[in-house]
């Protein structure tokens, strides 16, 4: 495991599923972790429960919840490893998805990361030591017709991160993204189970059924783990030699070399 031991480390939507997963493992790694939410009494139990550093709150979505955010960051340590996880995402029908629930996407799951990391990343270059990982999906490769808007906004997060990796060259500054495949998180359980619920079915036989019917290309034929997506975390944050890569944890679902 990675020695991060005195870097000070920003996990964004870190009370539950990847990004409290992350955190975790970030703490293990012997990183100083703070971590957000929306909910300020949450994220304060999230942060006691896991022996974190801190706790910030805000809505990354909005300008002004983000400068909320930053205000807070401001008493603390600088930040030396930024996870951008915070995100939503919803199975929807690509014909009824107005404008205003795209610009919500790109708000929440593109522009959450641009404000912060044109408030930390020149921090960073400035110390010449930093990692931005922006958690995107296999969805921003292989897009899902379930959810366009979704996957077209992770898209655009891979290509930000590899924009803004050129703007680390010759530096101790690295950005890569991050794209986790199917993973089983709380919410994904719960959009299992009302799945089932619609169908008729017992959730095991809607969960035997997913991967071979949906994902036939995964070659673990299952959802990846938060652990796993965290070890992945982790490993690029401790790894200076990675830049400006997209680092796929999804089972091979993407049949490309």
């Amino acid at each position: 495991m990675s020695d991060l031991h005195g870097k000070t480390s920003l996990v964004t939507g870190s009370t539950k599923g990847i990004g409290r997963a992350v955190a975790a493992a970030l703490v293990d790694s012997g990183s100083h972790v703070i971590v957000h939410g929306r909910d300020e009494a949450a994220t304060a139990e999230v942060c006691a429960a896991l022996g974190a550093h801190a706790a910030v709150n805000g809505d990354l979505a909005t300008a002004g919840g983000t400068g909320q955010v930053l205000a807070q960051l401001g008493e603390l340590n600088a930040v030396d490893v930024l996870v951008n996880n915070a995100g939503i995402f919803s199975v929807e029908d690509f014909f009824a998805i107005d404008d205003e629930e795209w610009l919500r996407y790109y708000q929440t799951n593109v522009l959450s990361a641009v404000r912060l990391c044109r408030a930390l990343l020149p921090g960073m270059l400035e110390r010449n030591w930093g990692r931005v990982i922006n958690v995107a999906s296999e969805a921003g490769v292989k897009p899902l017709p379930q959810m366009i808007h979704y996957s077209v906004s992770k898209t655009s997060l891979i290509g930000l991160s590899r924009g803004m990796a050129e703007l680390t060259k010759g530096t101790g500054v690295t950005v890569n993204s991050l794209l986790p495949g199917p993973t089983w998180t709380a919410g994904v359980e719960e959009y299992f189970e009302g799945l089932a619920r619609d169908e008729g079915k017992p959730v095991k036989e809607v969960l035997d059924n997913y991967f071979r019917e949906h994902e036939p290309t995964s070659l673990i034929q299952r959802f990846v783990t938060v652990e796993e997506v965290a070890d992945a975390a982790v490993f690029l944050a401790g790894n200076p030699a990675v830049n400006g890569s997209a680092l796929r944890v999804e089972g091979g679902i993407i049949r490309s070399v």
